[in-house]
């Protein structure tokens, strides 16, 4: 009987091991940052993607200013589109078209919504086949 017992218990420890350690890192194309410390820098398709949002601090619900930056950026189009999600939750349609400015620099204006539940924590993900749809995660202030 307690040997019984004793095996039920290192079953549920070795199912809580397990599941602790199937946690997943961000993948390479995806970046947590400090939008409200500064532009976010990360590598997806052998190029760098930098993404930063103005003003800051960046909260819901305001005009904001949406600046990426390419490099290199042969090959790219003219227009690209930031889509703007919660991890986790539906919010709905929210994309901004950025539009190339000057050299490898693209820009675009969109508000983040206020999410119902509370929440901060968005997702700015450039959809593009050929940059490999980075994603770049940032919290809001309230």
């Amino acid at each position: 009987m307690v040997f019984r017992h004793t095996i039920k218990g290192m079953a549920a420890l070795a199912l809580f091991v397990s599941l602790l350690s199937t946690a997943t890192p961000l993948p390479a194309k995806e970046l947590e940052c400090n939008i409200n410390d500064g532009p976010c820098t990360l590598t997806s398709a052998q190029r760098s993607v930098t993404l930063n949002i103005e003003p800051k601090p960046v909260s819901p619900m305001q005009d904001l200013s949406f600046t990426v930056t390419i490099s290199p950026c042969d090959t790219l189009p003219d227009k690209l589109l930031l889509d703007l999600s919660m991890p986790g939750m539906m919010m709905g349609k929210n994309q901004v078209t950025l539009q190339r400015t000057t050299g490898c620099t693209y820009k675009g204006k969109g508000v983040i919504v206020r999410c119902m539940s509370g929440r901060t924590l968005w997702q700015a993900t450039i959809l593009s086949d050929k940059l490999d749809n980075p994603a770049f995660i940032f919290n809001v202030k309230k």
